[in-house]
């Protein structure tokens, strides 16, 4: 049985409903936080079980990436599964601002939601096949979102990167399959998180619940619960799938 597992972005929000999930369910859980160290500590000494580490790090880095990989690896003696949920959502729309904020808003999503997931997948791969028991069994799993598929007009790089994301989580899931590595992701709705409950409490909250026909929005739970399953129970034969989590808000 899989047992260490590798949860970006876990200080707060989804990533720590997350890694707690996967604790609940008897991993050693590696939490890492771009720069709140404190939060990732205060994540992994609430989790069950014993073990868990803290890493931190700037994933838009590839330096860094390799760094908060070979850290986690290194603390809890090996890795099975990583999930990549550390992201950003970052307003940019195409008919305002400078061509220059444009530029630095592109630059900033791409690498933080796509070359950095991208960047960790290649480190784990090889992290498993070169490992002594061999490669099967190790798990993929990413955060997208169902913005990939409905388009996000205030936050188009946002919606790019989420779909590029998608992708390559397909794309992996049949790269690795002959290796016995399993690669798939979720695709969230608006989900409560810190970072969304401006919007949820304004103006515009009533009708960001209303896209749901449940009249309300995901807790960072329900999300952790369908990324749990994907990492420690889901039958091989999922691999290469994108679920769907955000209430019948968007249906494809």
């Amino acid at each position: 049985m899989s047992t260490n597992a590798l949860v970006t972005g876990a200080g707060r929000g989804i990533g720590a409903a997350i890694a707690a999930a996967l604790a609940e369910a008897g991993y050693t859980v590696a939490v890492h936080a771009g720069h709140d160290a404190d939060a990732a500590r205060r994540v992994a000494d609430a989790l069950p079980g014993a073990g868990h580490a803290v890493v931190v790090g700037d994933l838009s880095s590839p330096a860094e990436c390799q760094r908060v990989f070979a850290e986690a690896v290194d603390q809890l003696g090996g890795l099975d599964v990583l999930v990549n949920n550390a992201g950003i959502f970052r307003a940019q729309p195409v008919t305002s601002g400078s061509f220059a904020d444009w530029q630095e808003a592109w630059r900033q999503t791409i690498d933080i939601n796509l070359t950095a997931p991208a960047n960790l997948c290649r480190l784990m791969a090889g992290h498993l096949i070169e490992r002594p028991a061999g490669p099967a069994g190790g798990r993929l799993v990413n955060v997208g979102s169902r913005g990939a598929y409905r388009g996000e007009p205030e936050n188009p790089a946002y919606g790019a990167s989420k779909a590029g994301l998608h992708s390559l989580t397909q794309s992996l899931a049949v790269a690795l399959a002959p290796h016995g590595i399993f690669s798939a992701a979720v695709a969230p709705g608006f989900v409560d998180t810190r970072m969304g409950r401006p919007a949820l409490e304004g103006a515009s909250g009533a009708a960001i619940r209303a896209q749901s026909p449940f009249n309300r929005v995901a807790e960072p739970e329900e999300v952790a619960a369908t990324v749990a399953w994907l990492a420690t129970a889901a039958p091989e034969w999922v691999s290469g799938t994108v679920i769907d989590v955000n209430g019948a808000s968007h249906l494809r």
